[in-house]
């Protein structure tokens, strides 16, 4: 057998010990000003959130499934972006929403944009000490209000039917842990030097 030469052997070497370089990565995106501190304040939801939930369908069904949650900021943290899925007992998804909260400074205002079971909606959301709230109109004196507390690392959130002159009726309500930090959207976005 011939021996390999040492300019080849070293050729060999570092080309199989170079890899290729790894693409850029995006550069990061700023806030807008007003917007990010405001949007601070609803840091708390961040993450990734499971537990049991039940309540009443629109159609009057009585359902329940295990609710899991992922959000996390974009556009710098000018708003923040949420995924619900309700799966049941055989892991289908029984429900499975959408959503994108923001803060508008000229107005001092915030408001969730809701996408589920086929509709969609822009809607007032008012941050509370630890929670929020959210409504949304049901139709002739009626309003579904949405109130959330989390604390501890478990967030609780209730639905309840409002009707002008009677008791509130309890819709909805799930109780999800903390189960972890998340990096989406955020992650995997496309790199500058895509499709050069």
């Amino acid at each position: 057998m011939k021996p390999i030469p040492c300019s080849l052997l070293a050729l060999l070497t570092v080309s199989c010990t170079h890899a290729p370089p790894a693409p850029a990565a995006p550069p990061a995106v700023t806030a807008s000003p007003g917007r990010a501190e405001a949007m601070a304040k609803l840091s708390f939801m961040r993450g990734v959130w499971a537990g049991p939930a039940s309540g009443t369908g629109p159609d009057g069904r009585p359902f329940h499934v295990w609710q899991t949650e992922r959000m996390g900021p974009l556009l710098g943290g000018d708003i923040l972006v949420v995924e619900g899925r309700g799966y049941r007992d055989d892991d289908t998804t029984g429900f499975n929403a959408f959503a994108v909260v923001s803060y508008e400074p000229r107005s001092g205002q915030y408001e969730i944009r809701s996408y589920a079971m086929g509709q969609a909606g822009t809607f007032p959301l008012t941050p509370t000490e630890g929670g929020y709230v959210w409504t949304i109109p049901a139709g002739p004196g009626r309003t579904l209000r949405y109130t959330a507390v989390v604390k501890d690392g478990i967030w609780n959130e209730v639905g309840d039917l409002l009707m002008e002159g009677k008791p509130p009726v309890r819709t909805f309500e799930m109780t999800l842990r903390r189960v972890g930090d998340t990096d989406w959207p955020g992650a995997g976005a496309v790199s500058p030097r895509a499709g050069r």
